[in-house]
């Protein structure tokens, strides 16, 4: 397989309500697909990075450069182009993992596609439909939280992760779990507390929490570790992961017991699909986090968290969680649970004039930079 052309196509969608984290609020998000046509057919994939900088240091128009200047020239160099062998071809380029998972994943998508094979089956996935979660962001006012929640109980989500922050968060996470006093919960912190929160993140003990996720900021491990050792929540990192190799010294440090996996964060599925290989041999339970991917990245997400190790409903949520219209076909609640899809590649087809619609701008990268 050969690249022919590629190009990336960015669109801001605009979400069904604000969402508010410990870094920020995002009312709309700055989509990077990338579209690759090779010599047996399309693929496309998504580059999850965010419109600022301020989940980790990769931003939407840096990752655009970085795709035409560097990573695109350096793939389209390959006369004998597998998806197995693009991580190889891009690592000269240092960081930009949201990027190389996308065009890892357009790769990927179009080499399956043409094979006839669906991601889900070339990852080694198990299952044909995958429990999900639902993420509640940070809100104006408790009752408000209180209120977003139930609904999504009423839709069937069995599983809520309440984002928390300095001065939002046992407050709100009492009021939640009083309502609701058998639903599944865990919080998420986003790297958003220093040391000296460590008494109340023990604190939260009482709430009965499915985990605690990335309270200190990502090259802190022996804070976490610290934290492991007064609490008896267990810990997941999210923002500290970023590879393989960072997983095994989080694990051996005992800085966390849970491992959240995103594909656009680590660099791609297959480096995903290594993190998953290895916190599976060692029993660490895993589950698959989200980015606010349309239904191009949603689809790659749903087919990793149908390995075996995914024991944890998935952050990915249906569709109508976060867009009034996807720029695919629909991801929908049955349950508590989202089909994989079965189809070859992703799975699913990118509507063109919904991207018409939404005033993408497509731009082809020169193969030959």
């Amino acid at each position: 397989m050969r690249l022919q052309s590629v190009e990336l196509v960015r669109v801001a969608m605009p979400l069904v309500r604000p969402f508010r984290t410990s870094f920020g609020v995002q009312e709309a998000r700055d989509v990077l697909l990338v579209h690759v046509i090779t010599d047996v057919g399309e693929g496309w994939g998504e580059c999850a990075a965010h419109a600022e900088p301020f989940y980790n240091e990769e931003f939407t128009e840096s990752a655009l450069l970085v795709l035409q200047r560097w990573l695109v020239p350096a793939v389209a160099s390959m006369t004998d182009l597998r998806g197995a062998d693009v991580g190889a071809a891009m690592q000269q380029v240092k960081g930009y993992r949201a990027a190389k998972a996308g065009l890892e994943m357009a790769v990927l998508d179009a080499e399956l596609r043409a094979a006839g094979v669906s991601l889900a089956t070339y990852l080694g996935g198990t299952r044909e439909a995958i429990d999900v979660g639902v993420s509640v962001g940070i809100t104006p006012t408790i009752d408000q939280l209180v209120e977003q929640v139930a609904g999504y109980v009423a839709d069937g989500y069995q599983r809520v992760k309440l984002k928390i922050m300095s001065g939002w968060d046992v407050l709100p996470l009492r009021a939640v779990r009083a309502a609701f006093p058998h639903l599944a919960l865990q919080v998420d912190a986003n790297a958003g507390y220093r040391a000296d929160a460590m008494d109340m993140l023990a604190s939260l003990d009482e709430f009965g929490l499915l985990m605690i996720e990335q309270p200190f900021a990502p090259e802190e491990l022996a804070l976490h570790a610290q934290l492991a050792t007064r609490c008896a929540t267990a810990l997941c990192l999210d923002e500290s992961i970023l590879s393989v190799v960072h997983t095994a010294m989080a694990l051996d440090m005992g800085a966390c017991s849970i491992v959240n996996i995103k594909v656009g964060r680590v660099g791609g599925l297959l480096e995903a699909r290594r993190i998953h290989d290895l916190c599976h041999a060692r029993t660490v339970p895993v589950w698959c986090g989200g980015m606010l991917e349309t239904g191009v990245g949603r689809a790659a997400n749903v087919a990793l968290a149908s390995l075996p190790g995914f024991v944890y409903p998935a952050d990915i949520s249906a569709s109508e969680r976060y867009w009034r219209r996807d720029i695919t076909e629909s991801f929908v609640l049955r349950g508590s649970t989202l089909a994989v899809p079965a189809g070859a590649g992703l799975g699913v087809t990118v509507d063109d004039e919904v991207l018409a619609e939404l005033g993408a701008r497509r731009m082809a990268v020169d193969l030959r930079e």
